[in-house]
């Protein structure tokens, strides 16, 4: 069980419901397969589960799949010296200059030829889909890859209409205020870490081991900058950084969370997974209500 190391929710904003069946044939549609000598790139839903060839994992409403990207690394330097190459022979037998499209021509056989060496870079991205509460989180610290990661599962079910979570309270007002007024909400505890950003003058303060509750920070605020960035802890559960755009980087659980499914054999993979998933959901379940609370609720978008 691969535990969520970031999170960007977002809201599902026209109700979906999944039947495993139906929706385990929609992901075979566009299941990753390995990159040929002459591909670059591939993109598909590979197995949460090793155990198991279901491209998706189900626990009631919650469901989980993973996406998987792999890519061909050419560097450029390499490609183009080859292709320079090639280009000056060419000039040289033709006696004269090569044309745009002979130059591109010479690129793309260049790429060719490298392609069946050239070493693969996977990245897998998870997506756990609470149908319970419409939400959709991606395990991203990236909004890009996030998007690339939906925007394959938009094609998979033909649609998927869902916009970031936003709060009636923005975090940076939230975090901002926290800092200011000394204190957290009951149930976070702050860490030494953040970043303060000044919107009129876009100068940019990152702090590390520093103590946030000093009288340096104390005038960075009275100057008017607001927190974008700050890192939290959750006691026994997890600690984070919480971002102005609301997604949670560096998500690392306690001790006390990840050892009680300790009893189960590591041998079970399945009962394992299926314990760890669950108690993983029910803590950034639980965090997203209690956030949502902090935040004055979610709000809706036009």
């Amino acid at each position: 069980m691969f535990w969520f190391k970031n999170v960007m929710i977002y809201r599902l904003t026209t109700p979906l419901t999944l039947e495993s069946a139906e929706f385990e044939q929609q992901l075979e549609q566009t299941k990753y397969t390995p990159c040929q000598q002459s591909d670059m790139s591939k993109f598909g839903w590979s197995s949460p589960l090793v155990t198991s060839e279901l491209l998706h994992f189900s626990q009631g409403k919650q469901f989980l799949v993973v996406a998987h990207k792999e890519d061909k690394l050419l560097p450029a330097p390499v490609i183009k010296k080859e292709t320079d190459s090639r280009i000056e022979i060419f000039e040289q037998k033709e006696q004269r200059k090569a044309r745009k499209i002979e130059k591109q021509s010479i690129k793309d056989d260049v790429i060719a030829m490298l392609l069946p060496r050239a070493f693969s870079k996977h990245q897998s991205t998870a997506i756990w889909l609470d149908l319970d509460n419409q939400l959709v989180y991606v395990d991203s610290a990236s909004s890009k890859r996030a998007e690339d990661a939906l925007s394959l599962l938009r094609k998979t079910l033909g649609s998927l209409p869902v916009v970031p979570i936003s709060f009636a309270q923005q975090p940076s007002e939230a975090m901002t205020a926290w800092l200011a007024k000394g204190h957290t909400p009951h149930w976070l505890n702050l860490l030494e870490e953040a970043e303060l950003k000044s919107f009129d003058t876009e100068s940019i303060i990152r702090c590390k081991r520093q103590d946030l509750e000093s009288e340096e920070i104390a005038l960075h605020l009275s100057a008017g900058k607001l927190v974008t960035k700050l890192a939290l802890d959750w006691d026994s559960h997890f600690s984070f950084v919480l971002n102005e755009d609301a997604t949670l980087t560096r998500v690392k659980f306690a001790d006390e969370i990840r050892e009680k499914n300790e009893d189960i054999l590591k041998e079970d993979i399945a009962q394992r997974f299926d314990a760890d998933f669950l108690l993983m959901t029910e803590e950034l379940r639980l965090f997203t209500e209690k956030l949502t609370e902090e935040l004055g609720g979610i709000k809706e978008r036009l």
